[in-house]
């Protein structure tokens, strides 16, 4: 296998009295780069290195975030023993006095208010095995119909849209090689530069043979600056702006009658919904000129082979799952999917984030990517699970409705698992409100999160160094991710975790597992014949290859690279076009007299989700050791605004404090501010609990605020 060797001078050679090696998947983003830290003791301290290993997907490359991903594995703050809450203060305990406590607790609360007074609450960096066992532990250890996950808030839109489309959620539709095959490609409300660098070399490869690159963001980015032409839309009109496209290349005639034909159903409809709409209104909704939109429209339009990539900029909107639908009607109008260098990809965010919702962590969802409200799924996961069909809970809430169900009394205790829902949600502070409200908290994670310091209890889990198990990446490629760093002090598995929790709560024989292997067969068996189907996929074969693509139905199949070559996953293995409006049918927040600026936010390179991981990294957080607001300089001239000063931004939820930073990289009436921080620093504050209506993604990208500077 290739690697990238590091160097190591003689004296550090000599320094070194013990090294070992673990090799390893790096647990931040979905490209799921291969690597190997080397731990090196010395009579003083111990030092590690990180070497990038070959892997098909990100070609033996590793971004700032993993070189330095060991930095919280090793932290002095991570959790090695339960730890029970006495008096407001943690104190550590045995597991067997933690096991008790969740045992009496649980079943007490069940007993006076019911199953569904407990809730689960997951996460999207979880193997597939323990995002399995966490939806089978909801249904059968607990029996609640409470169970949603971080991944609601990352994938949901995308997820949504492509099933309704498609018939069928994975995160690319082709191999990610086949970026470079392509004529031209769409990035829509994505900055894979920071997001996922790893990633960067496929464009890079694909504009050297040609490719034209169309970059919709309202922001500059280190990815737009590599665009052809890079679309600075206002916020929030994606839909808008992907009918304004279809319009162009309709009435120019780049649609693939023959595809629409004879492989989709509601191209009609969409047509003279488009046709009903006057072009210079949309360049006036969208603030894009109408030769821009011409000269994009064209290009892709007259491109032999096409691709488009979404992410959060365009998903995480109150109608993120219509936007979706209309860049996916754009693909199929042209005929630009189910061939070589043509598809659709979402660019998933967290590691696990495709694997984590395919197998029920969602509320709505069995394993397979089956649908817990169809008899005939929930007869056969009942039959896989040796339990009864009616004794399956029916489907919950999302994640920030469970929130709701707290406040309203339905929820009374939650357990959480790789997650840290007061940082993630938006309107945070009512969420922060609501886990102070339940009567019980268990939070499994690596160190005492923002939510973790709210829990009664916090049980130790392992790192990515010391947990085995599979993730399934971007591409829908399933990856064994090895492991074998012994685990500090009293830490256990997830899986260990749940099969122990489960085993007191007296369904032990439903979680007798001693391995992730044997977790993942029986995720097998459950998955087999559903849309999202692993059967064929075995540890075995793993350890021999570069990871297997799903759907892979027998242990003889080679995987499916390239989705819909033959057929959609309809029953009349179609795919659907669908009309979308301009506008969302509830009214997006819009910029007023009092708050005057739209606030979109993201990701900065060095940081990760919540930044629970990332900011106990010391190279990491030495990137950016706060968070900042960025503002042009003429709006922040105009607001009186001074370069790194303290800024209170403020909408109708909240408000927060950050430091400027200027940068001619946004648009006049624009703000962006990154996610990762928490307290006083946590922009979800500001961000309304307004929810998309079909997928429930809440409308992270867009809020209405008003700047002033602290003096």
């Amino acid at each position: 296998m290739a690697e990238r060797l590091v160097k190591y001078s003689r004296a550090q050679q000599k320094d070194v009295q013990d090294e070992r090696s673990y090799d390893a998947q790096c647990p931040y983003c979905s490209m799921q780069c291969k690597m190997r830290v080397i731990e090196q003791k010395g009579p003083s301290r111990t030092q590690y290195k990180t070497i990038a290993l070959d892997n098909p997907t990100s070609e033996g490359r590793l971004c700032v975030k993993g070189i330095h991903a060991y930095q919280h594995a090793v932290h002095r703050e991570r959790v090695k023993q339960p730890l029970f809450k006495v008096d407001g203060q943690f104190v550590p305990v045995s597991w067997e006095f933690a096991l008790a406590v969740m045992k009496e607790k649980f079943t007490k609360i069940q007993e006076e208010f019911g199953t569904d007074a407990v809730s689960v609450y997951g996460g999207g960096s979880l193997t597939n095995e323990e995002a399995y066992l966490l939806g089978k532990f909801a249904r059968v250890a607990l029996k609640t119909k409470y169970i949603d996950y971080n991944g609601r808030f990352c994938m949901s839109a995308a997820a949504s849209a492509a099933n309704q489309a498609f018939g069928i959620d994975r995160g690319l539709t082709n191999r990610l090689d086949e970026i470079e095959q392509t004529d031209c490609i769409i990035l829509a409300g994505t900055n894979i530069a920071e997001c996922q660098p790893t990633i960067m070399p496929y464009f890079e490869r694909a504009k050297e043979n040609g490719t034209k690159i169309i970059v919709i963001d309202p922001r500059v980015t280190e990815t737009s600056k590599m665009a052809d032409w890079h679309i600075q839309l206002k916020p929030g009109t994606d839909a808008a702006l992907a009918n304004g496209l279809l319009k162009l290349i309709i009435e120019h005639g780049y649609i693939d009658e023959a595809f629409l034909s004879e492989r989709t159903t509601g191209f009609d409809e969409v047509m003279d919904h488009v046709q009903s709409m006057e072009i210079e209104s949309i360049s006036t909704l969208t603030d894009v000129s109408v030769e821009q939109l011409e000269k994009v429209a064209l290009t892709f339009g007259k491109a032999e082979r096409a691709m488009i990539f979404t992410a959060r900029g365009v998903e995480q909107q109150t109608d993120g799952y219509m936007a979706v639908r209309n860049f996916l009607n754009l693909l199929l109008a042209t005929g630009s999917i189910g061939k070589l260098g043509c598809g659709y990809g979402a660019i998933t965010g967290q590691g696990n984030g495709q694997g984590g919702r395919e197998h029920g962590q969602k509320a709505d969802q069995l394993p397979g990517y089956r649908s817990i409200e169809n008899k005939e799924h929930r007869q056969y996961i009942a039959d896989v699970w040796g339990v009864n069909e009616e004794d399956l809970p029916r489907k919950g809430v999302s994640a920030y409705e469970m929130m709701e169900k707290i406040h309203e009394g339905e929820i009374k205790a939650m357990f959480i698992m790789g997650s840290n829902p007061i940082v993630s949600n938006p309107n945070a502070t009512y969420v922060k409100e609501a886990l102070e409200k339940l009567s019980f908290i268990v939070a499994v994670d690596m160190f005492i999160s923002e939510s973790g310091k709210l829990a009664d209890l916090i049980l130790p889990t392992t790192s990515y160094l010391e947990d085995e198990g599979t993730m399934t990446n971007v591409e829908g490629r399933v990856m064994l991710r090895p492991a074998s760093k012994e685990k500090p002090g009293e830490t256990k598995h997830d899986w260990e975790i749940l099969c122990e929790v489960a085993g007191v709560l007296g369904k032990e024989k439903y979680f007798a597992f001693h391995s992730a292997e044997q977790i993942f067969d029986e995720l097998r068996v459950a998955s087999r014949g559903g849309i999202a189907d692993y059967y064929g996929i075995t540890y075995e074969r793993l350890r021999e290859g570069d990871g297997i693509f799903w759907p892979c139905p027998t242990t003889n199949h080679s995987g499916t690279e390239r989705l819909f070559e033959e057929k959609f996953y309809h029953q009349d293995k179609k795919a659907k076009l669908m009309a979308v409006s301009n506008t969302p049918a509830k009214k997006k927040e819009s910029t007023s007299l009092e708050f005057p600026l739209y606030l979109t936010t993201g990701r900065v390179v060095a940081h990760y989700l919540t930044g629970v991981q990332t900011r106990r990294s010391s190279s990491l957080a030495a990137r950016d050791i706060e968070s900042h607001i960025q503002i042009h300089p003429e709006t922040a001239d105009k607001y009186g605004i001074e370069e790194g000063r303290l800024v209170k931004i403020r909408s109708e939820r909240g408000e927060i404090v950050v430091r400027s930073r200027f940068s001619t990289d946004v648009r006049f009436d624009t703000v962006f501010v990154p996610f990762h921080w928490a307290e006083s620093q946590n922009i979800n504050d500001l961000i309304s609990n307004e929810l998309d209506p079909t997928c429930r993604m809440p409308g992270f990208k867009i809020a209405a605020v008003h700047i002033t500077m602290v003096t």
